[in-house]
């Protein structure tokens, strides 16, 4: 029985005194870790343990594995090339002493503004005219004529407007009424004549016209009391000489029948021999 005690306690005495022996990291309920201190060029160095690996430097420093590799290019694929003393970035941090020394404001760029595309715009010009010779054609001395009134209207409907025809006192200047600023498109001229005046032309147009462009359109009219003379057509004169030419040879035809008729029956026997029987009787 007292062999038995000794035994127990000589085992526990041994218990205590192989705790006591122990190195105190080996315990790793009073293990502690101090991040390592920045370089003097902004580096975090940490320096390889006996037995670490890199899921152990991940979590001891507070960085994922992406990060360990990408600060250290060296390290493989598996991370099995880590060795006792080598030196592992795992941040990076300003160098030490530096400071950012205060600039300029840097001057706020102007807005950058994004031009609205140009359409652009044309110029319709329409003159109304005196036809004094009918042929629809506007001459050199032919010239305008005002209290008319001209109509622009872009077929879509984005563009409408009207002038009243005026006289131009220039006489060197263009003489019909233009539209400025018209957009672009297609449309349809019309023009109003006045009361005294029968148009010579079509008063109804339509025009294309482009940014940039500038139309002209002339519409003519011919006055009322204007008597226009139709040219003479080229052999009509030679066909009224032929024709009275004929009529006088008829006629000379029918005068030598009727003298030949009138020789004939003044020399016919029949008035010897009636003056006979004449002389007979008696």
């Amino acid at each position: 029985m007292i062999l038995k005690r000794f035994v127990v306690l000589a085992s526990l005495a041994a218990l205590i005194l192989f705790g006591l022996w122990l190195p105190a990291d080996a315990a790793p309920s009073g293990q502690t870790y101090s991040t390592p201190t920045a370089q003097p060029d902004g580096r975090i160095i940490y320096i390889v343990d006996p037995g670490d690996t890199c899921i152990r430097v991940t979590l001891l420093n507070g960085i994922s594995m992406d990060q360990l590799r990408q600060l250290n290019s060296k390290i493989n694929e598996g991370c099995t090339n880590i060795i006792e003393g080598q030196e592992l970035i795992i941040g990076l941090v300003g160098p030490a002493g530096a400071t950012d020394t205060p600039g300029p404001s840097p001057t706020p760029a102007p807005p950058t503004v994004t031009p609205t595309p140009f359409g652009g715009t044309t110029e319709i010009c329409v003159l109304l005219f005196n036809d004094q010779n009918g042929d629809s054609l506007r001459q050199e001395t032919e010239p305008a004529i005002e209290g008319g009134a001209v109509s622009v209207t872009e077929i879509s409907g984005k563009y409408s407007a009207a002038l009243d025809t005026i006289i131009v006192p220039d006489p060197e200047a263009y003489q019909g009424i233009c539209f400025t600023d018209v957009p672009e498109g297609t449309f349809n001229i019309s023009v109003a004549i006045p009361d005294q005046y029968n148009p010579t032309m079509d008063p109804a147009y339509n025009l294309e016209v482009r940014a940039g462009d500038r139309a002209f359109v002339d519409f003519g009219a011919q006055s009322t009391e204007t008597t226009v003379t139709q040219p003479e057509t080229p052999g009509s004169g030679d066909r009224n000489t032929s024709t009275v030419l004929g009529i006088l040879g008829l006629l000379l035809l029918l005068g030598g029948a009727g003298l030949g008729w009138y020789a004939w029956r003044s020399g016919r026997p029949a008035h010897k021999l009636g003056f006979r029987k004449g002389l007979l009787k008696r």
